[in-house]
């Protein structure tokens, strides 16, 4: 269903000029995304519900494919100058959405709804830099961890510059956001799935490890890393850097502990 829109203070497109300052905060119950991958992946996941499309004029007919599997959704196009004054920058992807949020999943809720047997979980201890969340999503995603938790100081995952990082996991991959970290690893302690926190250095080298069949890999910020509390009651793992470098990038510590995993997994 396309609408044409002309100008930029259309009240039919308001909820998409919060772009000039933040996107939607949780409390909102809605969420924007932006890019091509990010709305193929959220119609294709079917998970949360979408209340409106907002195109620049040219992309309309490469995504009316896409558009096809959406035919009550409203969608609105419109000249890339109108897009671009709505959210004060330009928007060259000229691809956003507008979608619902999903009740919150509590940790132990989440926890719950997994299989039994072997499973890899990515725990987010205090991360507050969207692109590192959307990075660790898509890490995640790629080297098949089923779920991934935040605690309450880490940032929105469907922040819409995390889902564009994540190159849309963020909104495949189910998550639960809330909580300290040491609730979280309490709550992983009781359903039995081991955890191996990544430190910098004083820990054992991953390499050397074999993963148990549950097992939940923890991170923390750059900078301050994992309270020395949580690594206490967990196994603290480092990974072997050479040179004058003593950390790495979160997202990149990430990928290679999940990395590490997925591979000795699967020999």
């Amino acid at each position: 269903m396309l609408i044409p829109i002309s100008t930029a203070d259309d009240l039919r497109i308001a909820p998409y000029r919060v772009l000039k300052d933040r996107d939607l905060d949780r409390g909102a119950g809605r969420f924007i995304i932006e890019g091509v991958i990010a709305l193929e992946q959220l119609i294709r996941a079917g998970r949360f519900a979408i209340d409106s499309v907002f195109l620049s004029e040219k992309r309309v007919e490469a995504l009316a494919p896409l558009l096809a599997q959406l035919p009550h959704t409203p969608v609105y196009t419109a000249p890339q100058p109108v897009m671009d004054g709505l959210a004060g920058y330009h928007l060259h992807r000229g691809v956003l959405a507008l979608a619902r949020r999903n009740d919150d999943l509590t940790t132990q809720q989440l926890l719950a709804s997994l299989p039994a047997g072997p499973l890899t979980l990515l725990v987010l201890v205090g991360l507050s830099n969207h692109d590192n969340v959307g990075g660790c999503f898509r890490n995640a995603a790629a080297f098949g961890a089923s779920a991934v938790l935040l605690d309450e100081t880490s940032c929105d995952p469907l922040y819409r510059k995390s889902i564009r990082v994540s190159s849309g996991a963020a909104l495949t991959l189910p998550f639960a956001h809330g909580g300290d970290g040491a609730s979280l690893l309490a709550a992983l302690a009781d359903a039995e799935i081991e955890t191996w926190s990544l430190s910098p250095s004083g820990g054992e080298n991953l390499t050397t490890l074999a993963p148990p069949p549950r097992l939940a890999l923890v991170l923390g910020a750059e900078g301050p890393g994992l309270p020395a509390d949580l690594m206490a009651r967990s196994r603290r793992v480092s990974i072997a850097m050479a040179g004058a470098m003593d950390s790495l990038n979160v997202a990149t510590a990430g990928a290679i502990a999940l990395a590490h995993v997925f591979t000795r997994r699967d020999v």
